[in-house]
């Protein structure tokens, strides 16, 4: 049985754009400022990706001033950042339903990668972590998203690819869909939300 949501709420980093290496070579950049020990590949992707920017840098023991720096830097690695290859022609396919963006990433990053792949028109709403008190995976981000599309949480589906985006997800009462993670249902990449979608 197909599922047939209000809405769909989309995490970005790691769903419909691979940004990983971006991040991991803005936070190095900002490490190496800071005069800290740069952390490897694999570290990032085990502790630190899919987490709010902010909470990275106090895991760190970094001030949160070095945000501003992060994000500068993560423009700098923009060329890394890619659109994945069925996102485009998902997201056509999916025009019937409300969609937003729900992102860990700062507004200012979000707004560089939306227009950099030209997507930003396929969002009714997009919902950064500077737009609320904490970011995924408390449920806020969720919350506030289903406010902007007129939803309620527990008639959405959000489609995410870390354990942040799981939990936010059933904290808000969510269909949640996990890209290559253990969710409600689980996918291998975004365009088979197809075969799971009305």
């Amino acid at each position: 049985m197909k599922l047939r949501p209000n809405a769909l709420l989309f995490d970005m980093d790691g769903v419909l754009i691979d940004s990983l290496d971006s991040w991991w070579h803005a936070l190095n950049d900002a490490l190496a400022m800071s005069h800290h020990q740069k952390i490897t590949r694999d570290e990032f992707i085990q502790i630190y990706w899919g987490h709010d920017l902010r909470w990275n840098l106090k895991r760190l023991h970094l001030s949160p001033k070095v945000a501003s720096f992060c994000n500068i830097a993560y423009g700098d690695h923009l060329d890394d950042v890619r659109i994945y290859s069925d996102t485009k022609r998902t997201l056509e396919q999916l025009t019937s339903y409300k969609k937003a963006i729900i992102t860990n990433t700062p507004t200012d990053c979000t707004q560089q990668i939306l227009k950099k792949f030209d997507i930003s028109d396929y969002f009714l709403a997009i919902v950064t972590s500077d737009d609320v008190t904490k970011a995924k995976p408390d449920p806020e981000i969720v919350f506030k998203a289903c406010e902007q599309l007129k939803v309620e949480p527990t008639t959405v589906v959000l489609i995410g690819d870390t354990e942040s985006d799981v939990k936010a997800g059933r904290a808000a009462g969510c269909t949640v869909i996990g890209i290559r993670i253990e969710a409600d249902i689980t996918i291998q990449n975004v365009s088979e939300l197809l075969n799971v979608l009305e």
